[in-house]
């Protein structure tokens, strides 16, 4: 399709690498004709998901203003944004073209919420700056793609601010902990399958029994909105100072207790909800209940491993789908979607692209190698670079090894 910037047509038939390369030197004849001391317009490309129940889009079209604005060129995947209620002719309002997704993925910068999925595999090369959430702990086979490609992967998950803080996990987070005890609380329901219990309880009748392992972002949102609906809550965590906050926040409506195998075996036999909300950034979870836990726990009660992108912390859990989210193991009832936040894309897809867009822009103006190199949260969230691997935690999981982002992006 044409451009505006240069009046150069899109090639009819080539590898996505030639695409990518056309787009630059469209770009570059556009520059020698108007002035040799112009920045090179990058291309941002935001291609629709493709992951199975995923409503969400990576960039509003405020998001695509703000990169109009600065002067780069936005390619948005045709209807990308129509499970959120944006529509085309919003994105090309703001200045955004809309393409299709081969189009989209031949941009210098890709934009994504979820990781790369097979088939999109094809569009991963050398050189190409992908910007999305990657969870390669828990994708193993995802993380050797985009090693043998070269391509450089951000993860959206291990950005991470000089107090240890996660600003792109973190919006996801609050919602996938909030809608864990509402998702938690429907398949309690007979009809659902479960054992038939009301978190709020009745006057004269005990409240639903939720356990919460994990303190962070998605297990104290998911605490406490079980509180909220006056179920008797305990969280579990290992990071004392986080109990005390949440003791200090709660008041006792949440019991906190440190967390230990013997602590956790007790509270999950006499758990209605168990919620797995444990994180390592960039690394797998650690399994803290076990099958023999998963056997021992009450029939028709409830598991929701939030963990399950990180390969989850609960020993029975596999990631699931919102098409067939749930399982039986032991009598059991496991919900193991790896995403989510994708259930309620009106909410998720503005609160992610809030705190993702000074990120993007970042990135946009100033390219990947500067971007990294003045940003110390952005070189955390630096995964893969040119077949190696930058992160610490991911290639601990991967058993690799790791170098340093900004060694690997000089060369």
């Amino acid at each position: 399709m044409p451009s505006r910037s240069s009046g150069c047509a899109w090639p009819g038939r080539r590898s996505h690498g030639e695409r990518a390369e056309r787009a630059n030197q469209c770009d570059s004849s556009s520059r020698s004709r108007d002035s040799p001391r112009r920045r090179r317009t990058l291309i941002v490309g935001v291609p629709a998901e493709v992951k199975e129940g995923e409503h969400r889009v990576a960039i509003t079209p405020d998001g695509v203003r703000e990169l109009t604005t600065s002067g780069q060129r936005v390619l948005v995947g045709r209807a990308a944004g129509e499970d959120s209620a944006i529509s085309d002719r919003e994105y090309q309002a703001a200045g955004a073209e809309t393409v299709s997704a081969e189009d989209a993925w031949a941009a210098d910068l890709v934009v994504k919420v979820k990781e790369p999925q097979p088939s999109e595999y094809g569009y991963l090369r050398p050189g190409l700056v992908l910007f999305t959430y990657l969870h390669l702990a828990g994708y193993p086979e995802l993380a050797h793609r985009l090693l043998d490609s070269g391509t450089i992967g951000i993860g959206y998950e291990t950005v991470q601010l000089g107090d240890g803080s996660l600003p792109l996990l973190a919006p996801m987070s609050e919602v996938a902990g909030r809608m864990a005890t509402q998702i938690g609380a429907h398949y309690l329901e007979r009809d659902s399958g479960g054992r038939g219990v009301l978190l709020g309880g009745a006057p004269g009748v005990q409240p639903g029994r939720v356990v919460v392992l994990g303190a962070g972002n998605v297990g104290w949102n998911a605490a406490w909105i079980a509180q909220c609906m006056e179920a008797e809550v305990t969280l579990l965590d290992k990071n004392l100072d986080r109990l005390r906050f949440v003791d200090q926040i709660h008041q006792g409506r949440i019991v906190t207790q440190a967390s230990n195998r013997g602590g956790i075996e007790r509270a999950v036999a006499d758990a209605d909800l168990v919620i797995g909300a444990v994180l390592v950034p960039g690394g797998r979870a650690p399994i803290l209940v076990t099958d023999d836990m998963v056997r021992g726990m009450r029939r028709g009660a409830v598991i929701v491993d939030v963990a399950v992108d990180q390969g989850g912390c609960i020993e029975t859990t596999h990631e699931t789908t919102h098409a067939a989210p749930t399982y039986l193991v032991h009598d059991v009832i496991h919900y193991a979607v790896g995403n989510v936040p994708a259930s309620v894309p009106r909410t998720s897809t503005y609160a992610l692209t809030n705190a993702t867009l000074p990120y993007v822009v970042e990135l946009a103006v100033n390219g990947a190698r500067p971007a990294v190199t003045a940003d110390p949260a952005l070189a955390h969230g630096v995964n893969t670079v040119a077949g190696r691997v930058t992160n610490a935690a991911v290639a601990e999981a991967l058993a690799v090894e790791s170098v340093d982002p900004g060694a690997a992006l000089a060369t």
